[in-house]
């Protein structure tokens, strides 16, 4: 996978699951993306298309983003994302506030970002 590629899926993961919250929930999603990837040393790609891990991926038809303005924030998020110490202190899990997956109480909450909590 090429840089640009990497970039590219870490960009859509973030648009999809966060593209209307602040910047700094859009980088903590970005960091969880990461924290992923690195954790179990595979490409972003794999990380982002994992069935049932990001619901974006089976819940829409198409991948392309219908809204540019809002894809570029994206960019800038994860711009942002790849200079920046991980204030998510390691998160590789997230949900939106207000509902409670099953996978919640195996994890250890950490903090929230805009509208997501997020785990470790």
């Amino acid at each position: 996978m090429t840089l640009l590629e990497g970039l590219l899926w870490l960009t859509l993961n973030v648009y999809h699951e966060a593209r209307s919250e602040p910047t700094v929930g859009q980088v903590a999603v970005a960091l969880v993306t990461l924290n992923r990837a690195n954790e179990r040393h595979v490409p972003i790609k794999d990380i982002v298309k994992e069935p049932y891990q990001f619901s974006w991926t089976f819940q829409k038809n198409s991948y392309i983003p219908d809204d540019p303005k809002a894809f570029l924030q994206c960019m800038k998020s994860v711009y942002i994302a790849l200079q920046t110490n991980d204030f998510t202190q390691g998160a590789t899990h997230y949900h939106v506030d207000g509902i409670t997956p099953y996978w919640a109480s195996k994890y250890t909450y950490l903090n929230q970002f805009g509208s997501h909590k997020f785990y470790k």
